[in-house]
């Protein structure tokens, strides 16, 4: 284990969870050990959330700690924050984050902000949970990451797991920290049956509650060419890309998996690109203004000399994401784009 890959527990477990099983585990284990936490969102109770991340929860824990509301983000959102104020610990689910234009209002003016204009003797410890991605045809307005949006605006952490073990450790760190946390969720890693099927979306996941730090990014493969910055499914598609060129002996890649956006571990970024001198950031975001801007910016803040090729990016083309399954994988990072990316900058 590397030193990016530390959290309070060591397990020798082998029993292995889906992603939204392994969230809906950790929201459990952290309901059942405080009572201030409850979870509240369309079709989050009886439901089991539509992306499967709440499942179990009402049986378990009652109408009164998970909420089914309203077709209304600024209502329960608003409430949300109001009762995080006031002590409590919610989780609210906006379901898609294609939808945060109805309520950005409560989330970056109230939940975002609060601490800082009450001159920090306030404290809104409140999760926002949201589905992220596409690939699966859903259209320009069920298929966004968006991330970098939430990324860019002070006040809020934002983190990304691309696993079951990271979901569930980030989703323990993100309810017991006092700040605000935007917990994004790739529908591409929560093993749910009807998407892309996706080998990695199921994993090892320890029985007993755990943290991952949030502001602490992970070491998926160790290489010594080129630095592959990226986050979320593109974690996985990263690897295959990787470990296929590694086996035909055509280069080496360090992937970097950074879980979280804000914090952003810079460290773990300049470390790896001060060994590889090549860097390549793959984003499922769109390619102006966010993460594979601000990736790449921190090298060039740092140290450009370290460089021996320009940086790649591999994201989204400023363009809607299309309905059509051709289009749209025209504009995802597939796997066939992160190589290209790969040889392109190795040649260099």
């Amino acid at each position: 284990m590397t030193t990016t890959q530390l959290t309070t527990v060591e397990t020798t477990s082998t029993r292995k969870l889906t992603t939204a099983k392994a969230m809906a585990e950790g929201i459990a284990q952290e309901m059942e050990r405080d009572p201030s936490v409850f979870y509240l969102g369309e079709d989050v109770g009886s439901y089991g959330g539509i992306f499967g991340s709440t499942g179990g929860l009402l049986d378990t824990f009652g109408p009164e700690r998970v909420l089914d509301t309203p077709i209304s983000e600024t209502a329960y959102i608003g409430l949300a924050t109001g009762a995080a104020v006031e002590g409590m610990r919610p989780i609210a689910e906006l379901m898609f984050v294609d939808f945060f234009g109805v309520c950005m209002d409560q989330i970056y003016n109230h939940m975002a902000k609060i601490h800082y204009e009450s001159g920090g003797n306030v404290t809104v410890p409140m999760v926002l949970t949201t589905a992220v991605g596409g690939g699966y045809s859903d259209g320009a307005q069920h298929s966004q990451c968006l991330w970098g949006t939430f990324a860019h605006l002070p006040g809020m952490k934002v983190v990304v797991p691309s696993t079951p073990y990271d979901a569930k450790g980030l989703m323990i760190s993100a309810i017991r920290d006092d700040n605000p946390v935007v917990y994004m969720f790739h529908k591409g890693v929560m093993g749910l049956p009807w998407m892309k099927k996706n080998p990695h979306a199921t994993d090892v996941v320890p029985e007993e509650p755990y943290e991952v730090p949030i502001g602490k990014a992970r070491i998926a493969r160790e290489g010594a060419d080129v630095t592959v910055v990226t986050v979320s499914r593109s974690v996985h598609d990263t690897l295959d890309v990787a470990e296929r060129l590694a086996a035909d002996g055509v280069l080496d890649a360090e992937v970097i998996d950074l879980r979280s956006l804000k914090p952003l571990d810079r460290d773990a970024i300049l470390t790896s690109v001060a060994k590889t001198g090549r860097l390549v950031v793959v984003d499922e975001d769109y390619l102006s203004f966010g993460l594979s801007g601000e990736v790449a910016a921190t090298v060039a803040d740092a140290d450009p000399g370290m460089l021996r090729a320009p940086v790649a990016r591999v994201a989204v083309p400023d363009v809607p994401i299309p309905y059509a399954r051709s289009l749209e994988y025209a504009v995802l990072p597939t796997q066939d784009r992160i190589e290209q990316a790969l040889h392109r900058v190795t040649k260099a």
